[in-house]
């Protein structure tokens, strides 16, 4: 594929020729520089290697799914950064949030139009770069502190180990601290969902989320009926 100076870098992974090439075919048509995999075995050393943008991962191949390689780039430090957005004919919203909760930005079903994949990138990209949004370094909430720079949290001094997905959510929660944030909103802004999806998979990561916080948990409160809101508390002592 033809690189245009300047542009953002898009990696498309898919054991399936047509698919790939119908992917880039799209995305180099808007701009981008995109390289096309076909084998799920060279894809870790091609990220390294190129330092992509964005990744659009397909789930189901062969030697190494899509799981498996977003898992691997959210244990390495220098790739764990780059946003991925999977690709599925998995349906079903346990595949979905199984993927989300890897650390993915986005999960598109197959099929799906070229259109739909295109705007998701977008918003993706979009994301990531803060447009629109004035980024803080550090969030405190009672005895949580986020550190947005080196994308860590820790819990009354201790270091607690979050997932992609789950560091967004939280990191929205403090951000509007004392706001209530609807389950739709939280889609809308976390997963870039709309209010079709179900918002189940809000409350499996708010679940999750408190589980790690241990003693924080309380700073989420639930609101009935509505969705979440983060409370701010003096921080115990440790």
């Amino acid at each position: 594929m033809t690189q245009a100076t300047g542009s953002k870098k898009i990696l498309v992974v898919d054991d399936e020729i047509d698919v790939t090439e119908l992917v880039g075919y799209h995305l180099s048509a808007k701009g981008y520089a995109v390289d096309l995999v076909q084998d799920p075995s060279k894809v870790m050393g091609r990220i390294r290697s190129w330092q992509p943008d964005l990744v659009l991962l397909d789930i189901m191949m062969p030697g190494f799914s899509g799981i498996q390689i977003c898992r691997m780039m959210r244990a390495d430090p220098r790739l764990k950064e780059i946003p991925v957005i999977f690709l599925s004919a998995r349906t079903e919203e346990n595949d979905r949030v199984q993927g989300l909760e890897t650390g993915a930005d986005d999960y598109v079903c197959k099929p799906f139009s070229p259109r739909e994949l295109i705007l998701r990138v977008e918003s993706v990209l979009r994301r990531r770069g803060g447009a629109g949004d004035t980024p803080v370094a550090k969030l405190r909430v009672g005895g949580v502190l986020l550190d947005a720079e080196v994308h860590a949290v820790s819990v009354r001094g201790t270091p607690v180990e979050l997932t992609a997905t789950e560091f967004k959510l939280l990191r929205l929660l403090m951000e509007r601290k004392g706001r209530v944030q609807a389950r739709d909103h939280l889609l809308t802004r976390v997963w870039n969902y709309d209010s079709k999806i179900e918002t189940r998979t809000v409350d499996t990561h708010i679940r999750r989320l408190r589980e790690k916080m241990g003693d924080e948990a309380e700073l989420i409160e639930t609101v009935r009926g509505v969705g979440y809101r983060m409370v701010d508390r003096p921080p115990q002592p440790c």
